[in-house]
């Protein structure tokens, strides 16, 4: 898209004394969302303060300034790094006269705009809603004009200030929809459960490379009815609904892998509890792959705020790889991180095929289903039995014989137990 065409924006950020997240890598990471979102950054403004200002957020002096600044540069938007209240949101709009952005609506609106499937429309809408019930004032000049663009992408055009109990209504009938969609997948899960094939699960910041990970992996499969591949692009949130695929280990063993949606720092609590759903198949999932992106000189930042996601699913009792990617990019001697944080890693580069192979072996041999190599001998009046291996396994060599059939294959330990009659 041509850049005289893209919403102009500036963005604001304040620096507390107490900020865990360098000020300028937090604003870096704002501007690629801006740009995630269909907008370009013109200006950006820092202000260094004790505390957050109530009703302003930022120093009414501060304010006046950022209003010339729009002015001046033709500015339309203004984006803040933090979660901005309905008092702040009404006080801003209506000193600087612009429309005025926080982050969590940033990305609520950037979710709004790549949800493909149902489910994921509806978390989306479903969080929107919440966030903007309490915001309904703040909200109530901008939604109403045309024109539209970054933060009024979703609910934000049905003129929501109108009727509060239509909107609680909405949202109890979207929880309604969720819970629905949840039984569904639930029966889906029950079915993979049943299959026994081990699930890994990629996990990370946005844009560390999962899904061209999962491109990649999808390919060492041979089936080709399986050989969709995810969407790619150098973006934040390129991909936001989760896929699952299979793949093949270097002993022939079928797994799922599944994509999840990826991380930022300070990802709005509400956006977490609206994908709950489906962040928890990673609690269901043998193997966690965090993906970490090693060129970006603030990994250690994005490996602490992937874990601590992570902590709060309850999850970090599962195996976890750490998957350094995008080494192409990067040089070993350069990366540093916490490594209380980081215990089995690897180091490869998803794009330039780069120690994939070793990835395998290690996944292979961290899954916690123990693998054996085997001969079966099925009798006739079980055949079906063949369709379940041929399924779910990479069969070496099948034998037709006179009092049943013969296959040759490499099983997980619970199919060993359960059909160890059948081993010769």
């Amino acid at each position: 898209m041509n850049e005289s065409n893209l919403e102009r924006v500036l963005i604001v950020g304040v620096e507390l004394p107490n900020d865990t997240i360098d000020i300028e890598t937090s604003m870096d990471e704002l501007q690629e969302l801006v740009k995630a979102a269909g907008g370009i950054v013109v200006s950006r403004v820092i202000q260094k303060k004790e505390g957050i200002h109530p009703a302003h957020f930022i120093g009414k002096g501060k304010a006046m300034e950022i209003k010339n600044y729009c002015e001046e540069l033709d500015i339309s938007t203004i984006v803040f790094n933090d979660e901005l209240t309905g008092a702040q949101l009404r006080n801003l709009e209506s000193m600087i006269n612009k429309k005025i952005v926080d982050r969590t609506n940033l990305i609520l609106d950037i979710f709004a705009s790549r949800a493909t499937t149902n489910e994921g429309k509806l978390q989306v809408k479903l969080a929107q809603l919440k966030y903007r019930l309490p915001r309904l004032i703040g909200f109530s000049d901008y939604l109403s004009r045309t024109g539209g663009g970054i933060g009024t992408r979703g609910p934000g055009e049905q003129k929501l200030e109108t009727d509060r109990r239509h909107i609680l209504r909405e949202i109890d009938n979207i929880e309604k929809h969720l819970k629905e969609v949840e039984q569904v997948r639930s029966v889906k899960r029950k079915k993979r459960e049943d299959s026994n094939l081990p699930i890994v699960a990629l996990v990370g910041y946005t844009n560390a490379g999962k899904s061209t990970l999962l491109n990649k992996l999808i390919e060492l499969n041979d089936e080709t009815t399986d050989k969709k591949q995810v969407y790619v692009e150098d973006m934040l949130f390129a991909t936001l609904d989760t896929s699952l695929r299979r793949s093949k280990l270097p002993n022939g063993q079928i797994f799922l892998i599944t994509d999840t949606v990826g991380f930022v720092s300070k990802l709005p609590t509400r956006l977490i509890e609206a994908f709950k759903g489906t962040l928890e198949e990673v609690k269901y999932a043998d193997l966690l792959l965090h993906v970490v992106d090693a060129s970006n000189n603030d990994l250690d930042i994005q490996i602490e705020t992937t874990m601590g996601i992570l902590k709060d699913l309850n999850v970090l009792d599962k195996p976890i790889i750490t998957v350094f990617n995008k080494m192409d990019k990067a040089d070993i001697s350069d990366i540093v991180f916490d490594n209380k944080l980081v215990d089995n890693k690897i180091f490869i580069s998803a794009k330039n095929d780069i120690n994939i192979d070793k990835l395998m072996e290690l996944i292979e041999k961290t899954l916690p289903q123990q693998f054996r190599r085997v001969k079966l001998k099925i009798p006739f009046d079980k055949q079906s039995l063949i369709n379940y291996f041929m399924n779910n396994y990479e069969v070496s060599q099948i034998e037709y014989l006179e009092d049943g059939t013969t296959l040759d294959l490499v099983i997980n330990q619970i199919d060993y137990n359960k059909y160890n009659d059948y081993i010769i």
